[in-house]
């Protein structure tokens, strides 16, 4: 069977900040945040990005979506170059691809009524329409992520975390886009209302054909929600594959510590815990060569001279890692 064709790539995407020490001193340092990032997202798929925080997860969400703008490499959404678009020219482009926010407190206006925050997308790309049809609209999209029609003149603070999800969810789909970006989407709600959201977004996935990227630091939900997974530490993706493949067999040293750190849920497991040294390396000064040898118990010589590339272990299966010869601990 043929896979689908990718809605999204990105080819060697970078995206540094200049940090300026001091006015008087005149020097700056450089923050690569996403240092080289390659990847395809294939339509009605869900592919999760993981990684310690730091790691350059939101940075390369946002980049793509062009809510920063990429210091180098190429963005392509249903195979027009979005890279370098003007602010007029991206207008378009902005209703297929959408994001959901990691806060659902901070992320609405506590001055507007939900209504007016959910059909703020029609009032800046569909002005045309009158007010009964957006009216219309907000309901049926209030009750699309299970709401009432009702709710659309009540207040922020009048709901819960996960309602107020639920309407930043309304919020992102009323443009009907074909691409989200939804960074960290449960995180900030209790484990029971988590599972409301996700089975939600996998609801509205089948239902209009939606391909995600699922930002987050949470394996189980990961594993549970995305189809493939591409794990990523300090501004490079260092592993992806197949989600089952990658939980059960994977091939990269600091993909093996994140299973290790996750939490099992047979209290009477026994499992080689593996504790990483020292904190993730600044981005400003990363080490040379490959950017995880520092912490690893794996590395040898030749890992700090050798920056190694994003190369197949499997057809399916990438690894950016100079060492073949390692069986590693699967996820529990």
């Amino acid at each position: 069977m043929n896979e689908p064709a990718p809605i999204l790539q990105v080819e060697n995407l970078r995206k540094w900040f200049t940090l300026h020490r001091s006015l008087l001193a005149g020097q700056a340092d450089t923050l690569k945040a996403v240092d080289g990032v390659s990847l395809a997202v294939r339509g009605g798929e869900i592919l999760g990005l993981v990684g310690e925080s730091g790691s350059g997860k939101t940075t390369v969400g946002r980049t793509i979506l062009r809510l920063n703008t990429p210091t180098a490499g190429t963005i392509r959404f249903r195979g027009q170059d979005i890279t370098r678009l003007s602010r007029r020219d991206l207008r378009p482009v902005r209703q297929k691809m959408q994001l959901i926010f990691q806060d659902p407190f901070a992320s609405l206006n506590p001055r507007m009524t939900i209504g007016r925050i959910i059909a703020t997308p029609l009032i800046i790309h569909s002005r045309a329409l009158g007010r009964a049809e957006r009216r219309r609209r907000v309901e049926e999209m209030l009750s699309l992520v299970g709401l009432s029609p009702g709710h659309a003149h009540r207040y922020p603070h009048e709901f819960s975390g996960g309602q107020r999800q639920r309407i930043g969810i309304a919020r992102a789909l009323m443009m009907q886009p074909e691409f989200l970006v939804a960074d960290e989407p449960v995180s900030a709600l209790d484990v029971s209302i988590q599972a409301q959201i996700i089975n939600l977004l996998l609801d509205l996935r089948r239902k209009l054909a939606l391909t995600i990227l699922f930002i987050s630091h949470d394996l189980a939900v990961v594993g549970h929600t995305c189809d493939r997974v591409a794990v990523m530490y300090l501004g490079r993706i260092v592993e992806l594959a197949d989600t089952q493949d990658l939980f059960s067999n994977p091939r990269h040293p600091y993909t093996e510590a994140l299973f290790s750190a996750a939490p099992d849920p047979d209290p009477d497991a026994s499992r080689n815990r593996i504790i990483l040294a020292g904190d993730i390396p600044s981005p400003i000064n990363p080490p040379s060569g490959c950017a995880f040898r520092t912490r690893c118990r794996y590395a040898l010589p030749a890992c700090a001279t050798t920056e190694p590339s994003l190369l197949p272990a499997t057809p399916t299966h990438l690894k950016a890692c100079i060492r073949d010869d390692l069986t590693l601990q699967p996820a529990a």
